[in-house]
């Protein structure tokens, strides 16, 4: 009797199991990895490229690029995307959000991992990146570079950390933009030159969309999901047909940033190569019915990134 009535208590299908402490088993290794979420990496990787070649280009000419201040620039996108990319798996398991999703299973909405292990290891990560930042602040005695330091990760956790997280609110592409475009890419180029140039401002527009778009795939994949979840991203917000259409123009913006720097820089042009990968993952994305198909759309799109990112540095550097 005591047992049935045990299990009679337990969580439904479909209900958030991961509050259950003793339904948890102990993650493996690649469990973690995947939470990582290692395909979101190359939008970390792009914009610290971009910078670096910006800091080569006219008038610096990268005669004194300290490789130093790149490899933390580096670390500390690498970590805050990390860091993300863990603390999204704990709040929107935590909130419930992820009962609902299609995709890869998360560490903490299907209960293999407890919830503040997830945390921490988001906190670990965003340590480091802080660390990182602190490294490059007292190298090099810019200090103010402290405000906006900290205005990333609180950022990055309030993405979808806290009681009134802004990507639930369509806010999530602002937050890509501006902190994995702009900020990463004109922010290595001050870092390694003390100045500014245009052309991280448009490399840092080029990267800032490329990484709308992936975030745009993503939540494509998820938005009847999100929509019963109450979660607004900008996908729901806009519907299927209108969140595809968005995520075209993303890439065009891109596009047309490097056909802009292709009249400046005789290298430009080859990056063009990657539209090879663009416009299949645009074809997918416009006539995708399945996850699958989207999955692999949004693959393309961050492949698309990092080679159009490190394409594009090299141009600005010769």
């Amino acid at each position: 009797m005591a047992q049935t009535k045990r299990k009679k208590s337990g969580h439904p299908a479909g209900k958030k199991q991961h509050t259950n402490p003793n339904r948890l088993t102990k993650p493996t290794p690649a469990m973690w990895v995947a939470g990582a979420r290692i395909r979101t990496l190359p939008l970390a990787i792009a914009p610290v490229a971009l910078g670096t070649g910006a800091a080569a280009a006219p008038p610096f000419l990268g005669s004194d690029i300290n490789w130093g201040l790149v490899l933390l620039s580096l670390a500390v996108a690498l970590f805050l995307q990390i860091g993300v990319n863990y603390s999204n798996d704990y709040s929107d398991g935590v909130r419930g959000t992820d009962e609902f999703r299609v995709g890869p299973p998360r560490l903490t909405g299907s209960g293999v991992a407890n919830p503040k292990r997830v945390l921490a290891v988001a906190l670990v990560f965003f340590a480091l990146g802080a660390a990182a930042g602190v490294a490059i602040v007292v190298i090099t005695g810019q200090y103010w570079l402290l405000i906006p330091g900290g205005i990333a990760i609180a950022a990055a956790y309030f993405y979808t950390g806290g009681k009134h997280p802004y990507g639930y609110y369509g806010l999530g592409e602002v937050f890509v933009f501006i902190f994995f475009g702009l900020v990463a890419t004109v922010g290595t180029t001050y870092i390694l030159t003390e100045s500014f140039n245009f052309e991280s401002l448009y490399a840092g527009v080029a990267a800032g969309a490329i990484a709308c778009a992936v975030l745009m795939a993503n939540n494509i994949r998820d938005i009847e999901q999100d929509r019963v979840a109450k979660k607004r991203t900008l996908a729901v917000l806009l519907g299927q047909r209108g969140s595809r259409i968005a995520f075209v123009v993303f890439l065009a913006v891109a596009y047309a940033v490097l056909l802009l720097l292709s009249f400046l820089f005789p290298l430009a042009p080859l990056v063009f190569f990657t539209l090879l990968l663009a416009l299949p993952a645009c074809l997918i994305v416009l006539t995708a019915k399945t996850p699958k198909e989207l999955i692999l759309a949004l693959k393309l799109t961050s492949f698309t990134g990092l080679l159009f990112g490190v394409g594009l540095a090299l141009a600005l550097a010769y």
